[in-house]
């Protein structure tokens, strides 16, 4: 029974050196995160420039402060359109999305991080010259809708938009506006925060929103299953960092800067 005893401490022993040897690499790949985000989103997301690669706003800053929370450098980088951006985070060649809505489909390719650090309210927008009342998601059949390719407004919505009303997409926010300006579609769904700034920027005449919304979705931090970073210790220190910011409001600060900044850029 005694010399047993120290071949057993050995074998666990043996065991223990095999498993951290290959935890190592993994742990070593994480020496920070890329984030990303849909690039049409003021005041939360937009380009710096119109050539570069740097995302800023709201959802940018937040980034910045949630480094600080959990010790790694995070990187805000454009990658793209919003398509392309569940694209990037499905492949694990981008770590996180600053600003998601929940859906199923979206949980086969990434986690994602509670609380919601943000509400956003998504509405219809129609042209003032040909307005219809909106009260109810029924009042939308038989008329001609838009929203942007890949966009989500929450798990219900979505399904019932699919059954029930007819809603074509397209690439961008701007040539969504800009058809349903020139009478190419009856309305079009969009987060009222972004629309009204893109609005204002391209000057957009003659467009309005109907004060019912079609809903109010969180806005969460998502994680890639193929992140090199992704570990339960991590999302751990995710979810911790994100409770904090809620309870904090830290978002409500965060956004006035944003539109701030995106009135006053050139």
């Amino acid at each position: 029974m005694d010399r047993a005893r120290p071949r057993r401490c050995g074998l666990r022993g043996l065991w223990m050196a095999l498993a951290c040897a290959f935890a190592a690499p993994a742990m070593a790949a994480c020496n920070g995160l890329v984030a990303t985000g849909n690039p049409e989103y003021p005041p939360y997301l937009w380009r710096a420039t119109p050539e570069g690669n740097r995302l800023v706003g709201a959802n940018a800053e937040l980034m910045q402060l949630l480094s600080k929370e959990i010790g790694l450098p995070i990187e805000v980088r454009y990658v793209g359109t919003w398509a392309r951006v569940q694209e990037e985070a499905r492949v694990g060649r981008v770590d996180l999305i600053a600003g998601a809505f929940f859906t199923l489909p979206r949980l086969d390719y990434m986690d994602y991080v509670y609380p919601a650090f943000h509400v956003t309210r998504s509405v219809v927008w129609m042209r003032q010259s040909q307005p219809f009342d909106y009260q109810r998601w029924q009042d939308l059949q038989g008329k001609s809708g838009l929203s942007v390719i890949n966009n989500s407004f929450g798990e219900e919505f979505d399904r019932y938009a699919k059954e029930a009303l007819r809603i074509s997409t397209v690439a961008s926010l701007e040539q969504a506006l800009r058809m349903v300006e020139r009478g190419r579609a009856d309305y079009l769904i969009y987060e009222e925060g972004p629309a009204q700034a893109y609005i204002a920027r391209l000057n957009v005449p003659g467009l309005t929103a109907e004060p019912t919304a079609i809903s109010n979705e969180g806005l969460y931090l998502t994680l890639s299953h193929k992140s090199a970073c992704n570990t339960p210790e991590l999302r751990a220190r995710l979810a911790k960092a994100m409770y904090r910011f809620e309870r904090q409001n830290v978002m409500k600060k965060l956004v006035e800067a944003g539109v701030q900044a995106w009135r006053t850029q050139k």
